[in-house]
């Protein structure tokens, strides 16, 4: 019978509402992330199983030893410092990155961004990822940070952020207060390591398959339905004509 009982429980689970799991590492200081992520949306909209698609959002640090509370240093500064390269490069690249996110719907301020340590950010995400806020939560830190220079290690900023996604302000404020979710977080960088995930965004369909970086929209219309297509039960036809069968007319002998 217990047979029989697991039989019938893997039937269940293919053939209704099978879900396409996706794990996207991320980091909110990443501006490829956001633009990332707006790709990946515009994707799943055109895919006509997009219910059964279903989002996790992992957590990877580019710089975790940043002040928590922020840098004093402008973005471009800081990555004058961190990569070494002359500030007019610099610029350059933030110029370029500019116009590829209004290609995306994305209005970069980097003249205004906070460089931060994530750690809390990400923290908030996974609190709002348990109930169900995960996609809104990403997306109201990345606006808040590339668009309106906003920094997304405050507490009183995220917690404000979160109830403007319908979180309840006490409970984040709370939440905020310990370090709660911290072990989750590590645990998400930890395994990026382990895939060999060195940089996001990351897309991990099903176990399956990595889409690295900000791809192009269509890339990821391609990746998914490949995925998709390959997650559905299949089998061959082996013909004999000489085999008897009915059918709605009736029996052939």
């Amino acid at each position: 019978m217990l047979f029989s009982f697991l039989q019938k429980k893997a039937y269940s689970t293919i053939y209704k509402g099978a879900v396409m799991k996706i794990e996207i590492w991320s980091d909110v200081m990443c501006p490829f992330c956001f633009i990332g992520k707006k790709h990946f949306e515009q994707a799943v909209e055109q895919l006509p199983f997009k219910n059964e698609i279903q989002v996790q959002w992992k957590s990877f640090q580019l710089d975790p030893d940043l002040p928590i509370e922020g840098s004093p240093l402008s973005t471009a500064q800081y990555l004058v410092n961190r990569k070494g390269m002359p500030k007019e490069q610099v610029e350059g690249m933030m110029d370029q990155l500019q116009h590829k996110g209004a290609e995306a719907g994305i209005h970069f301020r980097q003249d205004i961004s906070i460089p931060v340590n994530t750690l809390r950010a990400h923290r908030l995400i996974h609190f709002a990822q348990q109930r169900g806020k995960g996609n809104e939560m990403e997306e109201a830190l990345f606006e808040a940070h590339f668009s309106h220079g906003k920094n997304v290690g405050d507490i009183a900023l995220l917690t404000s952020l979160a109830e403007s996604i319908g979180l309840n302000k006490n409970e984040v404020n709370a939440f905020l207060s310990t370090s709660e979710q911290t072990n989750e977080v590590n645990r998400d960088i930890q395994e990026a390591a382990e895939l060999g995930i060195s940089g996001v965004p990351f897309f991990v369909i099903n176990r399956k398959y990595g889409v690295s970086g900000a791809q192009p929209v269509e890339v990821f219309v391609n990746a998914l339905t490949k995925a998709y297509q390959e997650s559905k039960p299949k089998f061959e036809m082996q013909e004999n004509s000489a085999a008897e069968s009915c059918g709605p007319d009736g029996c052939e002998l």
